[in-house]
C-alpha cells in the first residue's frame, strides 16, 4: 500500500518558486480550441516541430523493413552480424559526431534556424541514400541524414516546450516523440507497397522519401515565431512580448499572466546566466547541475537499452527466429506493430497530464521488466522448438505477444515524457546543452545496440535477452532513487529544481511584485473614474 501511494503521489520534494502562475493557468477554463491565435500556433507546430521525430521513426523502420526486401538484400551482398549492425547504427553515429555543435548553432541562429540547418543536411543525406551504388555509401548518406537530426530535435523540442501554453505543454512535448511512430508506420507501409517490385526501385523509393519531413519543416518553420525565451535572452525583449500578447493572451496587452510571464522569463534568465559563464562544464559546475546531468544521461540511455532497438531495427529477424519466414508475412506483421506503436503512442501522450512523471516512469520500467522477463521465457521455448525441427506455435504465439506487449509499456514514460521532462528539468542557459547530452547518450547507446544486437542474436540466440532483463532491473532502481517529480509548474519555476530556494524566491518575487503593482495601478484608476 505504502509503494501504491508513493508512486501515486511522485516525490513532492524540489519543486521549486512559489507558482504563481500555475495557479493562474489552472483557473484559465477557456480551451486552447476556442483560443484562434493559440490554436493557430499549435497547427503551425505540427508540421514544423512536432513532426521532426518522423525522420527518425522513418528511419528506424526503414532499415528494419528494407531488411525483409529480396532486392535491397541481393544488392548490397545479404549482409549479416556487423555490416548489418553498421549500417543500422549510422544513423546514430552521425548524430553523436554533430552534437557538440548544436548548443553554439542553437545561440546564434536560434530555434528556427538550428532546425532549417538540420532539415536541409537531411535533405542532401536522403537524396544520395537514394542513389547509392554500393554499401560504403549507403553508409555514408546515413551518417549524414544522422548529423542532420540533432539540430532539429534539440531546437524543436525546445521551441515546442516555450511556445507551448503551460497547461497544453506536456502533451505537445508528448506527441512530439509519438510522431516518431508516425514515421514508423509510413515506412513500414511504403516498403509494403513497394516489396514487389522487382528492380532496385524497391528499396530506392523508401530511401529517397525519407527527405520528405525535412522538406515540410523547411516550408514552415519560418511562418512560426521564433522562442521568447531565445529572444528575451537576446536583449529582444519587446518582440517576445509581442509573441506572448498574440498567444498566450489572445491579444490582450493587459493580461496578468502575460506581463508575470515575461517578468519570470527575464529574472530567471537573468538569475541563470548570473551563474553560468556558458560553458558545457557548467553541466558540471554544482550539485543541482551534476544531478540534472546524471539523470540525463541515465535517460538517454534507457532510451535505448531498453531493448526497444531489438524489436526495431530486427523485427525480421526476431520473427525467423520464432519460426515466420515468408517475407510478405512479415512485412504484414511489421505494419501492423508500426500502426499499434502509433496508437499506444497517440493515446498515453493525450493522457500524460492526469499522472505524476515520476509515477509514470516507475510504471514503465516495472512494465518493461515484466514483459521481457515473459518474452525471454517463451523465447527460449519457441527457438528450442526452431532448433530441433518442431515448430513450437504456443511459444511462438507467446513471443509475438510479448512483442507488441513491449509498446505501450515503453510508450508510458520513455516516449510520452522524455522531452517533457527534459525541457521541464533543464534551466533555459542550459536547456539546449542539457538535451544535447541526452541526445549524445542516447545516440551512443542506440549506435552500441544497433551494432551489437545482430552479433547477439546470432551468437548467443535467445540468451541475448537476458542482458536487457538486468538492465531493466537497474532502470527499476535508479527511477525510484534518483529521478524527480517535475508536474504541475511552469519552466520559470523548475528552473531552480535543485538548488537553494533563494534563487527561486527572487523569481518569483520578480512575479509578485509585477502583479501587485498591477493590482495597485487597476484600483488606482478605478479610483480615478469614481472621482470624475
Amino acid at each position: 500500500m505504502g509503494l501504491i501511494n508513493h508512486l501515486k503521489s511522485g516525490n513532492s520534494k524540489g519543486a521549486a518558486g512559489d507558482p504563481v502562475l500555475s495557479r493562474i493557468v489552472e483557473e484559465d477554463k477557456v480551451s486552447w480550441i476556442r483560443k484562434p491565435n493559440l490554436r493557430n500556433l499549435y497547427f503551425l507546430l505540427v508540421p514544423a516541430a512536432i513532426g521532426i521525430e518522423i525522420t527518425s521513426g522513418f528511419d528506424s523502420q526503414l532499415i528494419n523493413a528494407l531488411q525483409i526486401v529480396p532486392s535491397w538484400i541481393k544488392y548490397y551482398h545479404h549482409p549479416e552480424g556487423s555490416l548489418k549492425g553498421i549500417i543500422a547504427a549510422a544513423y546514430s553515429l552521425g548524430a553523436i559526431l554533430s552534437l557538440p555543435f548544436i548548443p553554439w548553432v542553437d545561440d546564434k541562429v536560434g530555434r528556427r534556424g538550428s532546425i532549417l540547418v538540420g532539415s536541409i543536411i537531411m535533405v542532401i543525406g536522403a537524396i544520395i541514400q537514394g542513389f547509392s551504388n554500393h554499401v560504403a555509401m549507403y553508409i555514408v548518406a546515413r551518417l549524414i541524414l544522422g548529423f542532420g537530426i540533432p539540430a532539429c530535435i534539440v531546437a524543436g523540442s525546445s521551441l515546442i516546450g516555450e511556445l507551448g501554453y503551460p497547461k497544453e505543454r506536456p502533451i505537445l512535448t508528448s506527441l512530439f516523440n509519438v510522431s516518431y511512430f508516425v514515421g514508423q508506420v509510413i515506412a513500414a507501409g511504403i516498403v509494403f507497397g513497394t516489396n514487389s517490385i522487382k528492380s532496385d526501385w524497391a528499396w530506392r523509393i523508401p530511401s529517397l522519401l525519407q527527405l520528405a519531413p525535412s522538406v515540410l519543416q523547411i516550408v514552415f518553420v519560418f511562418l512560426l515565431p521564433e522562442s521568447p525565451r531565445w529572444l528575451i535572452s537576446h536583449d529582444r525583449i519587446e518582440e517576445a512580448e509581442a509573441i506572448l500578447v498574440k498567444y498566450h493572451a489572445e491579444g490582450n496587452p493587459e493580461s496578468e499572466f502575460v506581463k508575470g510571464e515575461i517578468e519570470q522569463i527575464r529574472a530567471t534568465i537573468q538569475l541563470e546566466a548570473e551563474a553560468a559563464k556558458k560553458s558545457w562544464l557548467d553541466l558540471l559546475a554544482t550539485s543541482g547541475m551534476r544531478r540534472r546531468t546524471l539523470i540525463t544521461s541515465m535517460l538517454g540511455l534507457f532510451t535505448q537499452w531498453s531493448g526497444n532497438t531489438l524489436i526495431s531495427y530486427f523485427f525480421g529477424d526476431l520473427m525467423t527466429m520464432i519460426g515466420i519466414k515468408d517475407s510478405i508475412t512479415k512485412q504484414k506483421l511489421n505494419v501492423g506493430y508500426a500502426c499499434w506503436s502509433l496508437i499506444t503512442g497517440g493515446a498515453v501522450a493525450l493522457v500524460v497530464t492526469r499522472f505524476k512523471r515520476r509515477s509514470l516512469y516507475m510504471l514503465c520500467t516495472l512494465s518493461l521488466l515484466c514483459v521481457y522477463t515473459g518474452w525471454t521465457i517463451s523465447m527460449q521455448k519457441a527457438t528450442l522448438g526452431e532448433k530441433n525441427k518442431h515448430h513450437n506455435k504456443g511459444a511462438s504465439i507467446a513471443s509475438a505477444f510479448f512483442i507488441f506487449a513491449y509498446q505501450p509499456c515503453y510508450n508510458i514514460g520513455f516516449n510520452a515524457l522524455t522531452y517533457t521532462y527534459m525541457v521541464e528539468i533543464w534551466p533555459y542557459t542550459e536547456r539546449s546543452r542539457g538535451i544535447a547530452v541526452f541526445q549524445l547518450f542516447g545516440r551512443l547507446a542506440g549506435f552500441f545496440t544497433t551494432f551489437v544486437n545482430p552479433i547477439g542474436l546470432r551468437n548467443i540466440s535467445w540468451k541475448w535477452l537476458i542482458v536487457y532483463c538486468c538492465w531493466l532491473a537497474y532502470e527499476v532502481v535508479f527511477v525510484w532513487f534518483i529521478f524527480p517529480e517535475t508536474a504541475g509548474r511552469t519552466l520559470e519555476e523548475l528552473a531552480f529544481l535543485f538548488e537553494d530556494e533563494e534563487r527561486a524566491h527572487l523569481a518569483a518575487e520578480a512575479v509578485e511584485k509585477t502583479l501587485h503593482a498591477d493590482d495597485k495601478l487597476s484600483v488606482h484608476d478605478k479610483h480615478l473614474e469614481h472621482r470624475l
